[in-house]
């Protein structure tokens, strides 16, 4: 089966309350034949936030392909195409960075790591003792391991005392740990995956699904097919595959102009209370604030809101009577709210409605607010985005304290006197010269950052020495001052947790190329390096191998939100992922939280005391505990106000960036597999076709698009997007696996973006700029954008998006007759397993 041409495989459909049957994917390297895979290595999919169980083909020391792991609670067998078709084949490239790389006379030149490493400590030391700890900063990622992240945070916060840390989960995910801590005192998702299989609706607000997460989506499908299908309502400027199973399924489609999402979701929450559908007894116990937000939305009819965002005032009606008089709805939220105006008042929009409905914590009645990065929930756990380990508040200081006495430090070490830096305000001080030395591990700034020309600029100067960690020499590490080789997936062991808090063990399979080293025994060799020590004089970092971090990190986490003290390496090695809080009390982890109505705002644990959702003003201590929360919800709202960059006569479109199914991040992974970069081999921009005709642009023109910041010039599909909005997919920079694959015209969407942010989370608005296109020259074929997803054409004959001939048979995928979702036939499972397996019962 040909999984570039059907991405989400053959359908199982059930009926609600019923497990998801088990379907495993494979695929092979061409050549090689099951029998002739000499091991099967168990670990977990990380290019996208899903975290598939899946298994390593391992053949003559090479990943030659990978399975899914048909007892997996996160995919049952299944994979996307990235993960079958990208998940290793760049290990095998030959251009690999296996050495470390110092800049000499204005070129990268190859070293050992002692040179390299010993370049790195002189700088680091210099600084310190000239600026002290706020001359470093870390820029890390959304895909190293939970134990990397741990160590990292150490390193930074007790070794250095640098509040200067954040990851480029700032970029994807940063709202969604916002919207959880202004509405439940903590991080951490509330809901499950399972709830797909229970829900009566499904609403998803600005998360395209079918390409972001396309095994989830596979659940999802598996439903809406089935004779019971959930009713699905679809929030997306775009005609996505969501928006054409809502037309399918009874549901709504609403398309809102870019930057109204928070118009629409008051719209949404005022017809709640207008027609009598909020759940008032429940209210009354578990949340607090209802008569204001009750105030902040009574003028925003379903006129208004049809007014403001352009979509009809009866959809608006219909998508609020399914929230309203469904039994359970699942809601899940992405980029398209998060990298949008008024990001976390209208993704904390999303709580109030399911609060309002006492719809959370039970079976088919949740809220996921979805990471964009695999192992984004680690970056937050750990502290390597800033934010203090375990979700600890850094404005409480028996949480600091707490800290000092685990790691054996001063507590004033330790950053706390001020919100941490987030990645924004990072790149600012490295232009301004008061960050000295920015450390970037497995991330690319230069192709990833809004207005990326500005960060080239910064990455590229003199007033910062940078250090990059990565696989390859990608656009950042190639204006680094050092660059160090790192393994990367299958080539170490470590743990990481999906966007639903299940927590997967991947195990090394294969040595790494050449002198390539973990990002584990990269940062253990900075800390030896600078002698990192406790206040008795012994090494800061107590732990060598991936399994004494993880256990280190196990007795941070104890007694806090993200418990993973009834975790080991020996448990996550059974048959599935499992989901924190793992602990004396829920040893086999727990399926949803806040089962009991009972939210963790105690101001005693609380990982936030919150904020204004409009100017992002903090609330005080005092003023928090004055609420007394008491275990209880917080409803916030915020009125609608206009974006930053409205359309106008010099520049009349919006500009709006997102993915596609078949790339990740910036491609240094999966523009290295074949058939992925096939698939979407360049960039491309998307117009509505009153648009393209009103401007005289056809299928596969050139185009060139501008806005007050910068410019591409790509090639257009004529589609399915909003009348005056203008997508872009954000994942091409300079660099592509053959050189004649590109012209050489600019295709960097970022060139584009606004260095602007949300006021509480910090995340920058990519889906809001003003732009204008005009023809550039016309075209010479269609453009390079799939037929299989969103970026479907309208109407123009373009030849279908496939993986090619060889790939026909290269992907396997089989339904598994003897995995029947029965506890009783899998008396291994985890009991959580059991629990949402057996038909009936939650």
């Amino acid at each position: 089966m040909d999984r570039i041409a059907d991405i989400w495989g053959p359908r199982t459909p059930h009926a609600g309350g019923t497990v998801w049957p088990a379907r495993v994917d494979r695929r092979l390297e061409e050549g090689v034949a099951e029998e002739d895979v000499e091991r099967w290595v168990r670990s977990a999919c990380v290019l996208c936030s899903n975290g598939c169980g899946c298994e390593i083909a391992v053949r003559g020391g090479r990943m030659v392909g990978v399975r899914g792991v048909a007892t997996d609670v996160v995919n049952h067998g299944r994979l996307g195409p990235k993960g079958l078709y990208g998940s290793w084949p760049w290990a095998n490239s030959a251009d690999r960075l296996t050495r470390p790389l110092v800049r000499e006379n204005g070129r990268l030149a190859e070293t050992d790591w002692e040179t390299a490493m010993g370049r790195i400590a002189g700088v680091s030391r210099r600084l310190l003792a000239e600026k002290g700890p706020l001359s470093h900063g870390f820029h890390t990622s959304g895909q190293l391991f939970l134990e990397e992240y741990y160590t990292l945070a150490v390193i930074g916060k007790a070794g250095l005392g640098t509040p200067h840390m954040d990851g480029n989960t700032r970029l994807c995910t940063a709202t969604s740990a916002a919207a959880l801590k202004e509405s439940f005192g903590t991080d951490g998702q509330p809901g499950s995956y399972t709830d797909v299989e229970h829900c009566d609706a499904l609403f998803l607000f600005g998360h395209n699904m079918p390409e972001t997460q396309t095994v989830l989506w596979t659940r999802v499908l598996d439903r809406t097919r089935a004779d019971d299908p959930p009713k699905v309502v679809c929030v997306d400027p775009r005609r996505t595959k969501v928006a054409e199973e809502a037309e399918r399924t009874g549901g709504v489609h609403l398309a809102p102009r870019v930057g109204t999402n928070m118009a629409l979701m008051n719209g949404l929450t005022r017809e709640l209370f207008a027609n009598g559908r909020v759940d008032e007894e429940w209210v009354g116990r578990h949340t607090l604030g209802v008569e204001e937000l009750r105030e902040t939305v009574e003028s925003c009819t379903p006129e208004e809101t049809a007014r403001i965002c352009g979509v009809d005032a009866g959809d608006v009606r219909r998508a609020a009577r399914i929230f309203g008089e469904s039994e359970r709805v699942l809601s899940t939220v992405l980029q398209g709210f998060y990298q949008s105006h008024q990001a976390t008042a209208a993704a904390v929009a999303v709580h109030n409605l399911h609060l309002l409905r006492g719809m959370i914590g039970r079976p088919g009645a949740g809220v996921l607010q979805m990471n964009g990065q695999p192992t984004a929930q680690n970056t937050r756990e750990c502290g390597a985005d800033g934010d203090l380990p375990g979700f600890r508040n850094w404005g409480n200081p028996a949480h600091v304290r707490e800290l000092a006495e685990l790691w054996n430090v001063d507590e004033m070490t330790i950053p706390h006197w001020a919100p941490p830096t987030h990645a924004m305000q990072i790149f600012r001080h490295a232009e301004q010269g008061s960050i000295g030395l920015l450390w970037i591990s497995a991330t690319n700034p230069a192709v990833s950052m809004p207005e990326s020309s500005r960060v080239r600029r910064i990455l590229g100067g003199e007033k910062c020495f940078t250090v990059v960690q990565d696989l390859f020499l990608t656009e950042t590490a190639e204006l680094a001052d050092v660059v160090l080789p790192a393994a990367g997936w299958g080539e170490k062991t470590g743990c990481y947790t999906n966007a639903g808090r299940v927590v997967h063990l991947s195990d090394k399979a294969v040595e790494p190329p050449g002198e390539a080293r973990s990002d584990l025994d990269i940062f253990l060799m900075y800390a030896d390096a600078m002698d990192f020590r406790d206040s008795g004089g012994a090494p800061l970092l107590k732990w060598r191998t991936p399994e004494e971090a993880f256990d280190a990190w196990r007795e941070c986490s104890r007694g806090r939100p993200c418990d993973y003290s009834g975790l080991s390496y020996e448990k996550l090695r059974g048959p599935t992922g499992i989901p924190w809080p793992c602990d004396e009390e829920h040893p086999d982890g727990t399926d949803r939280l806040y089962a009991d109505g009972v939210f963790n705002t105690d101001p005693g644990y609380c990982e936030s005391y919150g904020h204004d959702l409009l100017t992002g003003g903090t609330v005080t201590p005092t003023e928090y505990r004055a609420e007394a929360p008491a275990g209880r919800a917080f409803l916030k709202g915020a009125a609608y106000v206009p974006p930053h960059e409205e359309p106008g006569e010099e520049y009349p479109l919006l500009y709006t960036t997102g993915r596609t199914a078949y790339h990740f991040h910036t491609r240094t992974k999966t523009g290295r597999s074949r058939e992925l970069n096939r698939a979407a081999p360049d960039a491309w921009v998307e117009l509505s076709v009153p648009d393209a005709r009103r401007l005289g642009i056809a299928e596969g023109d050139r185009v060139r698009v501008e806005s007050p910041r910068g410019a591409i010039e790509v090639r257009a599909r004529i589609g399915h997007v909003r009348e005056g909005t203008v997508f872009a997919p954000f994942h091409y920079g300079r660099w592509d696996p053959d050189e004649a694959a590109s012209d050489g015209a600019p295709r960097q969407a970022n060139e584009l973006t606004m260095t602007i942010w949300d006021p509480v989370s910090k995340q920058p608005y990519f889906k809001t700029a003003a732009c204008r296109v005009v023809k550039a020259a016309g075209g010479d074929g269609p453009a390079p954008a799939p037929t299989t997803t969103a970026s479907e054409p309208a109407g123009a004959p373009v030849p279908p998006t496939r993986g090619g001939p060889e790939a026909d048979t290269s992907a396997e995928s089989a339904a598994t007759p003897d995995y029947p979702g029965d506890p009783a036939a899998a008396p291994e499972y985890p009991g959580h397993i059991a629990e949402v397996a057996a038909p009936g019962r939650s």
